[in-house]
């Protein structure tokens, strides 16, 4: 008899109610024993990240370059806009909006497990830093675009592969335990409360965020195509809602190609741009990374401005392209960033972790709606495919 698959996020959700139940009655010696696991896996995920990022940017830049065309510049550049727009957009509302529903609590050095203190821990130092590891990045998939040897390519391709089986055979099946240390070791601390009103009035923000995202994103279209946006959007709601059904993209391709096609895209244009968008185009992911961001900042009352989080949501549009094949992709790939650039730490990523993966299902539906809106003005500017 074979039981039904739980998908992530039923196992995260089941990770954090336990955790809080057992942080009511586990003994100390328990409490340490998950304290020591998380301690040992919060070094595997930071020897991870900067192989992440290899793995994930330098074969998208080569794929991109390689195939260089004016189509193909084109949908990139627009993709990459409207995910750094997202990612702006989200900020100002964050900024705007959430001081009013978050106060700042007493939640300082999460990352040492507060009362529950691993009983050891194993250092893993990472081969490079996050920075490295990006501009690494930057110029092996900048350089192998204009070059005609293979093997390199090739090479980055495997490479990228051995980083995805890692991500879904190793992180992925271990995530829903170390959610679970970390709010084991938040309810002993008397912490969680503090956490989970916050995540309820991030969600109900965010949630209201992509509506209004998918609305802008279709107004301009229509703009471009002179055709009614809400007619439009309507026409993608399939899309949507098997994106919300499947939290995966590429899942979605079939239904969001017929889709496009029947809001008047070309064949030959929605074949092209939709494949291609479903890798590239991240604006709900970068939405919600952002607000999350932003909100678990003012919680934990550590200062930030416009200036640094310009800088990250515009590296944030390039580290996160290619990362839809994987579970929760995109948060693992802008880990990286968000301790490198924000300061964040190993429990601040764990809790963005959670947040992310609470909605991901809702930015994955925005991801691939808000392709159906690039596809509309590629279709404009390229009747016919090059």
């Amino acid at each position: 008899m074979k039981f039904p698959k739980i998908n992530l996020l039923f196992k995260i959700l089941i990770a954090i109610g336990l955790g809080i139940i057992a942080g009511q009655f586990f003994p100390v010696w328990l409490g340490r024993l998950f304290a020591t696991f998380n301690a040992i896996f919060s070094q595997l995920l930071g020897f991870l990240i900067p192989l992440i990022i290899v793995g994930f940017v330098a074969p998208a830049i080569s794929d991109i370059g390689h195939k260089a065309g004016k189509m193909l510049l084109a949908t990139a550049a627009l993709a990459y806009a409207a995910t750094t727009i997202s990612g702006f957009m989200s900020f100002a509302v964050g900024n705007t909006f959430f001081p009013r529903l978050i106060s700042p609590r007493n939640l300082q050095a999460m990352d040492g497990a507060h009362d529950l203190s691993p009983f050891f821990t194993v250092e893993i130092p990472p081969l490079m830093s996050v920075m490295t590891a990006l501009v690494l990045a930057f110029t092996l998939g900048i350089c192998l675009a204009y070059m005609k040897g293979e093997t390199m390519k090739s090479l980055l391709s495997e490479f990228r592969e051995i980083i995805t089986k890692t991500i879904n055979g190793v992180i992925i099946p271990l995530l829903p335990l170390y959610i679970f240390g970390i709010f084991l070791n938040m309810t002993v601390s008397g912490q969680v409360a503090t956490v989970l009103a916050a995540f309820a009035k991030i969600i109900i923000v965010i949630f209201a965020m992509h509506i209004f995202l998918l609305v802008f994103q279709y107004a301009i279209a229509a703009l471009v195509v002179k055709r009614n946006p809400f007619k439009l959007l309507y026409t993608m709601l399939p899309a949507y809602f098997t994106a919300l059904g499947t939290q995966s993209s590429a899942a979605t391709i079939p239904v969001t190609l017929r889709q496009a096609i029947k809001m008047g895209v070309s064949e030959d244009v929605a074949g092209f741009v939709i494949p291609l968008c479903a890798t590239i185009h991240m604006s709900g992911s970068a939405m919600k990374i952002v607000a999350c961001a932003v909100a678990l900042m003012l919680m934990e009352g550590i200062p930030y401005d416009a200036g640094m989080f310009a800088g990250f949501i515009c590296m944030l549009g390039i580290s996160i392209i290619a990362a839809p094949g994987v579970p929760g992709g995109a948060i693992m790939a802008s880990l990286g960033l968000l301790a490198a650039m924000l300061g964040f730490s190993e429990a601040d990523q764990a809790l963005m972790i959670a947040l992310y993966i609470a909605m991901d299902s809702f930015g994955t539906a925005c991801n691939v709606t808000g392709d159906g809106f690039i596809a509309l003005i590629i279709d404009k500017c390229f009747p016919s495919k090059q």
